[in-house]
């Protein structure tokens, strides 16, 4: 048997605290050259800590870090950088106001005498660019990209600076699948060419396709680390949370009730556009939303509840019509969003827990104008317990809280409004197994008590086991809508293309 080669990182007994909190606690991890090493866990685990001592953004209290043979301390990211460490953050880090290329080469242009020698760097730009698939100019101003261009723009900066090892940190969260398969054959040539990869992700079958060895921390602890020969998705999610969790299984549809929500011919023009929208959902309804990148679903929710114009169309909220010219009238009718980008949309990071569940609900609990924090506190510890957040106290910022519990918060807020339909675009989005599951059980739940669910989700296992009906839309019109027992992966994907069309 061929032996393996010394690795080129080695992170032994790492130990990191937070004030009060234990982030890391005696952690080890080894990665050698030319591997792809998944490092798996729940949302607080302990990867972002470890990626961020790596990374010299935070100090280590304890332990040792070997990378290429010597013990190493960062102080700050370019010496990490400079010792041939790149990573590819979650959350993105491009300065929109700048061009692909400044974005790439920021701290490292060629610049002689003072002067940057741009054909240079347009050059070396194009060639890097090109591995990832990301066909625009260098001078492309970033903030004129779509997300998924600037996680590519990401990856292009990491590849550019011809690192030793690359930690991929949840890098595919906003590619389609076509880039996402890109970006497998990037890491693919990397191996050959020798490059480590730490790669971290929720997405445990990816894991089980790419990695070559697999290491879970649990609670800030190491678990174990296992050969991906060995890995199972059960023997993963059993080391990530400590528990079996059962496979998520198709819902069984409950009690459908009358029509709640009916959009006729709902249309609006620019980019994505959409053409005649029309679709109904019932009460105890879960009705999934399938589709490409830039089909027009998140456009479809956005308009149904004010947050975008529409030109024409019709809906009608329990037989009666409705035009929301504003989310503030939505909300006051019985529906609630919880958006895409939750950082973005619907969180308010610096604010405690507490404002940020209670805020919604506000209005209707403020008699008079008059704010009763009592009354906003109980409410609070009650959506904390029903959904089981994990926090220190309601009093702390949501940005101290996992993702997949911030996710719960903002679930929270509009359930404080004891809404009638809710609106759910990409709610498991960037959040790990344990809090997936929750998520599910909560949205079984409302369903049960007569809640209508729009469900928007690119992940398409999670459309087929949660929907009742699904919807299918392609470049802004419905393609198709399916029976949620009996639809496939294929026939979803047909209709999301625009090869296969009803009626």
């Amino acid at each position: 048997m061929a032996e393996h080669p010394e690795p080129i990182l080695q992170v032994i007994g790492v130990s990191k605290r937070y004030g009060g909190a234990q982030a890391l606690r005696d952690v080890r991890l080894d990665v050698r050259p030319g591997e792809v090493h998944a490092l798996v866990g729940e949302n607080g685990a302990g990867k972002t800590t470890l990626i961020n001592i790596l990374g010299g953004i935070v100090p280590r209290d304890s332990g040792q870090v070997i990378f290429c043979g010597r013990g190493v301390v960062f102080e700050n990211p370019a010496q990490s950088q400079h010792a041939g460490i790149a990573i590819i953050h979650q959350e993105l880090a491009t300065i929109p106001a700048l061009s692909v290329m400044e974005n790439i080469y920021m701290g490292r242009m060629d610049a002689r005498g003072g002067w940057i020698n741009w054909r240079s760097m347009e050059a070396a730009t194009r060639k890097v660019t090109d591995l990832v698939g990301l066909d625009i100019s260098p001078r492309t101003s970033v903030g004129d990209l779509t997300i998924s261009q600037r996680q590519l723009v990401e990856i292009a900066k990491a590849l550019s600076a011809n690192a030793r090892l690359i930690i991929m940190d949840e890098p595919n969260s906003s590619l389609t699948e076509r880039e996402t398969e890109r970006l497998f054959d990037v890491i693919a040539l990397l191996k050959q060419q020798g490059v480590a990869i730490i790669y971290v992700s929720h997405r445990i079958e990816e894991v089980l396709r790419i990695a070559d060895r697999i290491t879970a921390f649990r609670d800030g602890r190491y678990v174990g680390t296992i050969d991906r020969a060995e890995a199972s998705v059960n023997k993963i999610i059993s080391m990530m949370v400590g528990r079996d969790l059962a496979n998520v299984t198709r819902r069984s549809s409950g009690h459908i009730g009358a029509p709640l929500l009916e959009v006729r011919n709902l249309t609006r023009r620019g980019k994505p556009y959409l053409r005649n929208i029309s679709f109904t959902l019932h009460q105890g309804e879960i009705l999934g939303f399938a589709g490409l990148v830039g089909a027009g679903r998140s456009e479809t929710a956005r308009a149904i509840f004010g947050a975008d114009h529409f030109e024409s169309g019709e809906i009608l909220l329990d037989g009666r019509p409705v035009r929301f010219r504003s989310p503030k009238e939505a909300v006051a009718h019985g529906v609630g969003m919880v958006p895409e980008e939750r950082k973005r949309q619907a969180l308010f990071m610096n604010m405690p827990v507490r404002y940020n569940i209670g805020l919604a609900s506000l209005p209707a609990r403020s008699p008079g104008g008059i704010v009763r924090h009592a009354g906003q506190r109980q409410l609070a510890e009650e959506f904390v317990r029903k959904l089981s957040i994990k926090l220190s106290s309601i009093e702390a910022p949501v940005k101290s809280l996992s993702g997949g519990n911030q996710q719960k918060t903002v679930l929270a807020r509009w359930l404080a409004t004891r809404p009638k339909v809710l609106i759910l675009d990409e709610p498991t989005h960037g959040v790990d197994v344990g809090a997936k599951a929750d998520i599910y059980q909560l949205m079984r739940d409302l369903a049960a008590e007569g809640i209508g669910i729009i469900l928007i989700s690119s992940e398409l296992p999670e459309i087929l086991h949660m929907s009742d009906r699904i919807v299918v839309m392609h470049e802004g019109r419905i393609t198709g809508v399916l029976d949620g027992q009996s639809a496939t992966e294929d026939q979803v994907m047909a209709y999301a293309t625009g090869t296969m069309r009803q009626g």
